[in-house]
């Protein structure tokens, strides 16, 4: 997972664990027992090796805090939750993923605007929107909102990116970048 970092203990975070399960999605982690079925599975871990569910799960117990939270691999998850329906200890590795956005994002490992940056979040150009309500109408998750100027917004803490809304948006006024794990997955062809 990139470069390796120093295991001092001072750069080990012995709690990490109880933090995580602490945050919703992150409480089925200690079922794990590491058989790799998610690994297996992970059509991300296929395209990308670096990014192994397995390996993620051994740094939260180790304790690897700063160099996971910090990790652009953090952001290499699909979601596509492939690896729930293989796990026999239904540990549920994408919602964990999750939980773990949510502490990077709250503990400022990552902003809001690294996400946008990052194509992991989409982002509404406001002097473009005509507030038509197309994104609204057509984002499955129901993440895009008409905000009381009325221009829509998107919560960048729970979208998606999967580009539905800006495939459709007749204006063109929502924008996602590529992100770095599409780049590397269109790179291997799959």
């Amino acid at each position: 997972m990139g470069k390796p970092a120093s295991t001092k203990a001072s750069t080990l975070h012995p709690a990490f664990n109880s933090e995580v399960i602490a945050v919703p999605g992150g409480e089925h982690l200690n079922s794990c027992f590491s058989c790799g079925a998610c690994s297996g599975i992970c059509p991300v871990s296929q395209a990308i090796p670096e990014f192994d569910p397995r390996k993620i799960i051994h740094m939260i117990r180790m304790g690897m805090k700063d160099r996971l939270l910090g990790s652009d691999f953090l952001w290499y998850c699909s979601g596509c939750k492939s690896c729930i329906f293989v796990c026999p200890q239904d540990v549920r590795f994408a919602e964990i993923m999750g939980a773990l956005a949510q502490l990077a994002l709250k503990e400022g490992y990552v902003s809001e605007q690294d996400l946008i940056d990052k194509g992991k979040a989409a982002q509404v150009e406001r002097d473009l929107c005509v507030a038509c309500l197309t994104c609204v109408r057509v984002c499955p998750w129901s993440i895009p909102m008409i905000d009381k100027q009325g221009v829509a917004v998107i919560d960048v803490e729970t979208c998606r990116a999967c580009g539905i809304c800006v495939e459709e948006c007749p204006a063109r006024a929502i924008r996602l970048n590529e992100s770095e794990d599409a780049r590397l997955i269109a790179a291997c062809g799959v």
